[in-house]
């Protein structure tokens, strides 16, 4: 697995070329977000964040490239975190990376996109300033979306606009983000958190579109949308405690489960939906949570969940990236399950 002996690491996003240069063979580039041991205590990490880089040629040994992208200089939107994101290469092979950030200024609490590229998937540059998406005043489309309001706040912690997947729009020209996000309204808490939307002809300027799916749950954070099987899905995450009152109920009906923390799925004819939640139990859920953030590799044997490790059987917070584990896919259902590796 992938592990830092004086840093945590947790949420990463990974790309695949084709060819390495330096052996012909197959090559993973993984991005992930961490933090210094040396803070104590592993909640502070958020606050104290950098991203850092590898690469392998099979996903389970590494090699440690350092720290790749740090936050801006002071003042900027992005100069107290810059979290979780993907990225993707263009047609003439320039690296994109969208990211998630905060600035110190409202205390790290309204999440916004940027971008920034590079020649060798290492060193990146932001473009401009790098922010390029936001919720607009006065503009009926990001009214679909929840605010923040500062000093005063809301029900939750900060806005919630983060965790960027970019994908090519598979109905043609032009490109797909999908964020986590929530919406405004609804009795229960639990029933906010949405999958946001925004297209691009040239990933350079980004149009906010409305939410391609909100409900059930009070977040979905890290989502990733590709095809398997000819079947759509939206991998997502989430605590237990952030499950509604009524899919909490039907998922301990239908699995006898109860909340856990985890990666699951949802699933749809069409990439932008509509979309329902993959069949129970959770696909990969625990409580205390064992794995979290988990992202879909596609390997030559299949696809393939990976996810940082959370919580130690002693209690104490992992901070490493498990090895890659198969999936099984019912050819019938498309309902999803890990099956031991070969």
């Amino acid at each position: 697995m992938l592990a830092l002996q004086d840093q945590w690491i947790w949420d990463f996003w990974t790309h695949r070329v084709g060819e390495a240069s330096d052996s012909g063979e197959t090559c993973w580039h993984i991005w992930f977000l961490k933090a210094d041991k040396a803070l104590g205590d592993e909640s502070l990490r958020h606050w104290n964040v950098t991203q850092g880089h590898a690469v392998s040629t099979d996903l389970v040994n590494w090699t440690h490239l350092g720290t790749s992208f740090t936050p801006a200089a002071s003042p900027s939107w992005d100069d107290k975190t810059v979290w979780t994101g993907s990225v993707v290469r263009d047609d003439a092979g320039g690296w994109h990376q969208f990211y998630t950030g905060t600035c110190a200024a409202e205390n790290g609490r309204r999440q916004r996109i940027g971008h920034a590229t590079s020649v060798d998937g290492h060193h990146w540059q932001r473009v401009g300033d790098g922010l390029v998406l936001d919720l607009v005043d006065g503009d009926p489309v990001s009214a679909l979306y929840e605010e923040y309001v500062l000093p005063d706040g809301g029900p939750w912690d900060g806005r919630a606009m983060r965790d960027p997947w970019v994908m090519r729009d598979p109905d043609g020209e032009g490109w797909l983000m999908v964020f986590t996000a929530r919406v405004p309204g609804g009795e229960e808490l639990n029933t906010r958190g949405a999958i946001g939307l925004a297209r691009s002809p040239d990933l350079q300027t980004w149009t906010l579109c409305p939410p391609v799916f909100a409900g059930e749950f009070g977040q979905l954070e890290v989502p990733q949308i590709l095809q398997i099987g000819g079947r759509w899905y939206c991998f997502f995450c989430n605590a237990g405690e952030h499950w509604s009152q009524d899919y909490a109920a039907r998922h301990l009906a239908a699995s006898g489960q109860s909340p856990v923390w985890g990666t699951h799925y949802l699933m749809a004819e069409h990439p932008l939906g509509p979309w329902q939640v993959g069949p129970a139990p959770f696909l990969d859920g625990d409580l205390p949570c064992r794995r979290y953030a988990g992202r879909i590799v596609e390997t030559d044997q299949g696809p393939a969940l990976m996810a940082f490790n959370y919580w130690q059987t002693d209690g104490t917070f992992a901070g490493t990236v498990c090895d890659p584990m198969p999936l099984g896919v019912d050819p019938d259902t498309g309902a999803l399950s890990l099956r031991p590796s070969p």
